[in-house]
């Protein structure tokens, strides 16, 4: 069962704990006690939801034929586990399931601990994780916002609400810079499987645009997160030192050029993958440390 490591997508994970760390010194900043035991159950809840993203996603693309079709990358394709050794694919959906119902339990928790508001939030949560790979991935708009929204508005936003039982302006706007930057993630790991995707029928953005076209979505996204974030800190939602967060977003500019040159030569677009994996780990980290020197 040691594969099962491998259609958890571990290497994919540390994103999540990363926004919620995000999400815990917005709060902090905006002034809320922080509930510790609210925030380590949060994690939990966020990294069990990874896993059954990644899992569930794994098993629908090794029974659709996409495993076979695509070709892998470090950073795109599936981690290669179930075509490998495809008797783990009942285990891995079983995982899947047992990881959901630990994010179902966690949110109605909270709900019951935070009221009805909450709801709407856990409910948009699940259903993203339940549709991705067999509703979401066929139509172009709605993918290239789902990853966005749901480790942006929904974790970020999510986390910071039960870490203080209140919602806040500086929580939104810290939302944003995951929002742009993971939605711009999962946008240029869709460049690699564009054939593959078609095959099995999905309908990702540069599917439907092709690659010149969604690279200019990427560098859209790009500048309006620099720009939601410099706003943010105009209207004082977000300190100053936030303003560190910037580098990524133009280190996001190479990346923008390198997907628009090489859009339709892997090989020579795996460098810029690369760096659009650092860019979405490192910002949200950066403008993490400016909440936090800032409280």
């Amino acid at each position: 069962m040691i594969g099962l490591f491998g259609t958890m997508r571990l290497p994919f994970l540390p994103l999540n704990p990363i926004c919620v760390l995000l999400a815990v010194t917005a709060a902090a900043y905006a002034g809320g006690e922080v509930d510790l035991h609210a925030v380590w159950l949060a994690l939990l809840g966020a990294v069990a939801a990874g896993i059954t993203v990644n899992s569930l996603n794994e098993y629908v693309d090794f029974r659709n034929g996409l495993d076979l079709r695509t070709v892998r990358t470090p950073f795109s394709g599936g981690s290669g586990t179930l075509p490998a050794h495809p008797e783990l694919a009942r285990p891995t959906l079983v995982m899947a399931l047992l990881s959901l119902s630990t994010v179902v339990v966690i949110g109605v928790w909270f709900v019951i601990e935070h009221g009805l508001a909450l709801l709407p939030i856990g409910l948009a949560g699940v259903l993203l994780i339940v549709f991705y790979s067999t509703w979401v991935v066929h139509h172009p708009v709605i993918c290239l916002l789902a990853p966005g929204f749901g480790f942006g508005i929904l974790m970020v936003l999510g986390t910071a609400w039960v870490a203080t039982g209140q919602f806040s302006a500086t929580a939104f706007a810290a939302a944003l810079v995951p929002f742009f930057l993971v939605s711009n993630l999962l946008l240029l790991n869709q460049f690699p499987d564009i054939e593959a995707d078609r095959a099995v029928g999905r309908n990702t953005l540069p599917i439907a645009f092709g690659p010149r076209n969604a690279s200019y979505v990427y560098l859209a996204f790009v500048l309006l997160g620099a720009l939601s974030l410099g706003l943010s800190i105009r209207l004082a939602w977000l300190p100053p030192g936030a303003a560190v967060g910037l580098i990524g977003f133009a280190l996001a500019l190479p990346v923008f050029f390198g997907a628009l040159r090489y859009g339709e030569d892997i090989e020579r677009l795996k460098p810029f993958m690369a760096l659009n994996v650092i860019i979405c780990l490192v910002t949200p980290l950066l403008v993490a440390g400016g909440l936090y020197l800032a409280t």
